[in-house]
């Protein structure tokens, strides 16, 4: 079998995720205790969330990587390793820390910085962000253009969002309502994430992560960007074409369909979802199902239960 790790995104967080695992695993613990002398308080934040703290993007990004860190070193310690490594959106700083590129330090200082200008970034604007289901791409990314907003998530078969002014957004909605759309589903969000109205948050990151240690990967790393490895090589120092990469990920729409279908069409048959949830899970059904690819395996990680029926 071929396996891949998939790393969850924003949205994916909940109030005590690692709880059970903090208090079974060693390793766990050590990355949260990490995170936490990073910056103060998040243990705090993650396990009781008062006043909806944890839904703060700049608290939000460091938290759900300090999850997914500390998984993947439950899973290094039992000798489980990925051949691929894809994440959505912040869950690309995880999949780069699974792949080896960032320790677990430097990932967990890079997802706060960026958590932190990705607010800045937002800061006083009135957001929206649709999912929109059972609409063509085309028709999409023509109505975000008429309207003034931008398609950010290619998700998967039949499911993208898109992302702006809130009144932009809300005009795209009824237009794609009226051309036909299943659904649009208003989501919840702090900023207009992959839009070009992050490019300072893209600034501030060409800035400050050249000053983060990276090593060359251990294994192939699928990015948002490309919708592939970016011509990344496993084993070679590419830190500028990493960097690079994040800076356009940030205000670049996620190419996650085309990455999902990249890996199955490469033979891909294991997916490890490190979560909390099972979003990217749904992904890679919806992504199999239009290939006609069945003879797959996907597994989501969330509790001590799942690691240990892994």
């Amino acid at each position: 079998m071929k396996r891949a790790f998939l790393y969850a995104g924003q949205g994916a967080q909940k109030t005590g995720m690692g709880k059970d695992l903090y208090q079974t695993y060693p390793a766990f613990k050590a990355v949260y205790d990490l995170a936490d002398s990073i910056k103060p308080g998040l243990c705090d934040v993650i396990f009781n969330n008062e006043n909806e703290a944890l839904t703060d993007t700049e608290n939000t990004q460091p938290a759900l990587c300090a999850f997914a860190t500390g998984i993947t070193k439950i899973l290094e310690e039992k000798e489980i390793f990925p051949e691929a490594v894809l994440g959505l959106s912040l869950g690309e700083y995880s999949a780069l820390m699974g792949a080896g590129v960032f320790s677990p330090e430097a990932v967990l200082k890079a997802t706060s910085f960026r958590g932190r200008k990705m607010k800045e970034a937002g800061a006083g604007g009135d957001w929206g962000m649709s999912a929109i289901v059972g609409m063509d791409k085309d028709s999409i990314e023509k109505a975000a253009s008429e309207a003034g907003c931008y398609p950010t998530n290619f998700n998967c078969p039949g499911q993208v969002v898109i992302s702006g002014k809130r009144e932009s957004v809300d005009k795209a909605g009824q237009l794609l309502k009226e051309a036909g759309a299943k659904r649009v589903i208003p989501l919840m969000v702090s900023g207009p994430f992959h839009t070009p109205y992050m490019k300072p948050a893209g600034d501030a990151l060409k800035e400050f992560l050249p000053g983060i240690e990276m090593a060359p990967a251990r294994c192939r790393v699928i990015f948002n960007a490309t919708g592939d490895d970016g011509e990344v090589t496993p084993l070679v120092n590419q830190k500028d074409k990493i960097i690079d990469l994040l800076v356009r990920q940030v205000k670049s729409p996620v190419l996650m369909e085309k990455s999902l279908c990249l890996l199955l069409s490469e033979g891909f048959d294991e997916f490890i979802e490190i979560g909390p949830g099972k979003t990217l899970s749904g992904f890679v059904k919806k992504c199999a199902k239009a290939m006609d690819i069945k003879d797959i395996s996907i597994k989501s990680l969330n509790t001590v239960e799942d690691i240990e029926d892994l």
